[in-house]
């Protein structure tokens, strides 16, 4: 008996290693394939991934997948005979996908290693746009500009800011194009040139004082132009900036000695509440630092509204609430509203209350 198991056994492996040899293989002459640099506007780039069945039965590819919609790959769809070889084809199409790309290939077979992955990557060189699809926003009838937004970011009180937008002359007569800032001191906006040429390059040039904005956090300021002396009053310049103070120059002795916030917490989950009922807390804001604490500005998000401290100077070791309330009336679902406090604590001037909770809709 034992003899007859041996040899079943035997049997057995002998047919694995038979089968195993029997199975067609499939080799890459290479698994990848790097463009280099090619550009958007040249079409499909094309390369061919050259295998050959090393095994010793007929090699079948049953499908290719991509792992995005920009490459196609094409394959033989016939059997590969052992010995015998073949190309994988993948296309990329660069249209539309300037800069660095890495996509995948798998091949899937009746290999002895059904599955294969190769890869293909390069670099996109952007193409270089129309004049018609850099100037794309009209101000007017006249003028197309490239965009009509100024995105300062983070500024700080002490420095001036200076940024630019480009516009064209679309039209066939010269314009005079001016700015309307009236009552903002705190910015300075040329147009270069005042007279602007058909097809003829124009820029509004923005200068921005922050310390003479007074304020403090996000602020978004708009102005309009005027074109021959029209004021184009439905599309607004806007411009958007975070006022914020200065604290790099700061030495560690500085830093040892200055103010600090600290709130006894940061959020207050206010649970489940109708709508229609207020929701209000006191947020205890204290000076744990060794110097006064400023209170520079206090801004509720929509919805929620807080009451002014009765004090903005905080001497070391001094508390204070800010009360803050939520009017849920309107409101239903998940609810989180914010309050924004900024001070003069250099190591963390601007922190952010939460007031959050959940507010059943009333039947």
């Amino acid at each position: 008996m034992k003899k007859i198991l041996s040899i079943s056994v035997l049997a057995a492996f002998a047919f694995s290693v038979v089968a195993q040899n029997a199975a067609p293989k499939i080799s890459f002459k290479t698994s990848t394939y790097d463009y280099g640099k090619i550009k958007e506007d040249d079409g499909v780039a094309n390369y061919s991934f050259e295998f050959t069945n090393t095994g010793n039965s007929p090699l079948i590819i049953q499908r290719v997948a991509t792992s995005c919609g920009c490459t196609t790959p094409e394959w033989p769809k016939e059997p590969i005979a052992p010995g015998k070889g073949g190309k994988i084809t993948v296309g990329y199409n660069p249209a539309g996908r300037p800069g660095p790309f890495a996509k995948t290939v798998t091949i899937y077979s009746n290999a002895e290693t059904p599955t294969v992955i190769l890869q293909i990557k390069g670099e996109v060189t952007p193409r270089v746009k129309t004049i018609d699809e850099i100037y794309r926003t009209p101000i007017g009838e006249e003028l197309k500009f490239e965009k009509i937004h100024f995105p300062l970011g983070r500024i700080f009180l002490g420095n001036t800011y200076t940024d630019t937008i480009k516009f064209i002359n679309k039209s066939s007569a010269p314009v005079t194009v001016k700015a309307n800032i009236q009552g903002m001191n705190f910015m300075q906006v040329k147009v270069v040139p005042e007279v602007v040429k058909p097809n003829q390059l124009g820029a509004i040039v923005l200068i921005y004082n922050p310390d003479k904005r007074e304020e403090w956090g996000f602020v978004v300021d708009r102005f309009t132009i005027s074109i021959n002396d029209k004021a184009i009053n439905n599309s607004p310049l806007t411009i958007t900036a975070s006022i914020e103070e200065d604290f790099s120059n700061l030495s560690q002795k500085d830093l040892e000695n200055a103010p600090k916030a600290e709130f006894n917490t940061l959020q207050y989950d206010f649970g489940t509440v109708k709508s229609g009922d207020v929701v209000k807390y006191d947020f205890v804001l204290k000076n744990t630092g060794k110097s006064d604490l400023i209170i520079r500005k206090i801004k509720a998000s929509c919805g929620c509204t807080t009451v002014n401290p009765s004090k903005n100077v905080l001497k070391p070791g001094e508390s204070i609430e800010i009360s803050a309330s939520f009017r849920t009336a309107g409101y239903s679902g998940r609810q989180g509203k914010t309050i924004t406090v900024i001070t003069n604590d250099p190591r963390n001037s601007t922190l952010v209350l939460r007031l959050t909770g959940n507010v059943d809709k009333v039947q």
